[in-house]
């Protein structure tokens, strides 16, 4: 697959040039050299992720005249989005060496020699090392990272590509779920089971996994114990494909059994969905749309309290803006990928509800990416 881009080429250099031309209007002018160094901004622009992210160091750089230099661990890519492709070794005789990053740099170093005089650079301050910035001894280093968060919320066609598939294997684990959980059935063959039904669903191995896979708790890894009748078992998915983060939830009753506390909270969280549709698009403030559902849900004590965020973009990244929380000021915009998920939480629910739903904010409002049965049994 490292060969082989994930993302379309003419799309990569669509988004290299939005990226100059917001850096171009911001104060101060554009920079002279852009050099991003994160796993995901490197396949955001160059349409590559190499596999074992942690263990290799590519490194992209785009000067001025929109040049594009990708440094490749171990081999040259056959396509990408960029001009000039130098390759450092990732592995001696098989061992993973440990400088990767200072041989990337020094990679840079070299194309470097033959280009003018850098008085302003733009790198990632979240994930820039050492190794790079020092060749800019004398350069003014300015940070991309709020400029890219930015960009990354309107998905190309090829993302919203990758965003479907990973939401489309979690439709797989929920029906594997639904057919498997009962009590007694261990957290860890399910955790087992929705993983091989995302691999299955995807065809390749999964890049990332969702992060609640436990019984009768909010959330949670899965544990050596067995589910319990009576429980809610809160699974939050979020199968990574190529990179790109699904992220949707689903409560389902143990014995298939809910009692009537469990069924009317999960029909007001339900209920929360509806507010979100009819307020969700773009312009839309992000802590209007929080209000509104959080007055829904604590309107009725009774069935239980939520005072969670109400959910966050998704695309390279499990949490990306915008933010449906009242500790920001976000506007929904076109384009945006949305994770929405609503709860109650209460001593009378053996915990509580949380359904999660993935929206593409449109032109118009939003769409569902996520049409799986929302019951708290199985279908």
């Amino acid at each position: 697959m490292n060969g082989i881009p994930l993302l379309d080429l003419d799309l990569c250099r669509a988004r290299q040039q939005r990226l100059l031309s917001r850096l171009a209007a911001a104060p101060g002018g554009a920079p002279d050299l852009v050099v991003l160094t994160s796993p995901e901004h490197v396949q955001y622009l160059t349409g590559h992720r190499w596999d074992y992210r942690w263990a290799r160091a590519p490194l992209v750089a785009i000067d001025s005249q929109a040049r594009v230099l990708l440094v490749c661990p171990d081999r040259e890519v056959e396509l990408a989005a960029a001009d000039d492709l130098r390759v450092y070794q990732s592995k001696w005789r098989s061992t993973l060496r440990l400088d990767q990053r200072q041989a990337s740099a020094a990679l840079l170093g070299d194309w470097l020699l033959s280009r003018g005089p850098r008085s302003k650079v733009a790198v990632e301050f979240s994930a820039c090392c050492p190794h790079v910035t020092r060749l800019f001894p004398d350069a003014s280093l300015v940070d991309v990272d709020p400029v890219l968060w930015d960009l990354r919320r309107r998905k190309d066609a090829d993302e919203l590509a990758l965003l479907r598939r990973a939401i489309d294997a979690t439709g797989a684990m929920y029906r594997t779920a639904r057919a498997m959980i009962e009590p007694g059935v261990s957290e860890l063959a399910v955790f087992s089971s929705l993983q091989a039904a995302a691999v299955e669903s995807c065809g390749e191995m999964i890049t990332d996994t969702g992060n609640d896979y436990a019984s009768g708790v909010r959330g949670g890894a899965p544990r050596p114990r067995g589910a319990r009748a009576g429980e809610l078992y809160i699974l939050d998915l979020g199968p990574a494909y190529r990179g790109y983060f699904a992220d949707n939830a689903r409560t389902l009753s143990v014995d298939r059994r809910p009692t009537d506390a469990q069924y009317q909270a999960w029909k007001r969280v339900c209920g929360a969905f509806a507010i979100v549709e009819r307020m969700g698009r773009p312009g839309v403030r992000c802590q209007d749309i929080y209000a509104a559902v959080h007055d829904w849900l604590n309107a009725t004590p009774k069935l239980g309290a939520w005072d969670s965020h109400l959910g966050h973009g998704i695309g390279l990244f499990v949490h990306e803006t915008p933010h449906l929380n009242p500790s920001w000021d976000d506007v929904l915009a076109e384009g945006d990928v949305i994770a929405v998920e609503p709860a109650l939480y209460g001593p009378d629910l053996e915990v509580g509800i949380r359904i999660e739903n993935d929206y593409l904010v449109t032109a118009s409002g939003l769409e569902l990416l996520s049409p799986f049965p929302l019951s708290l049994v199985e279908d």
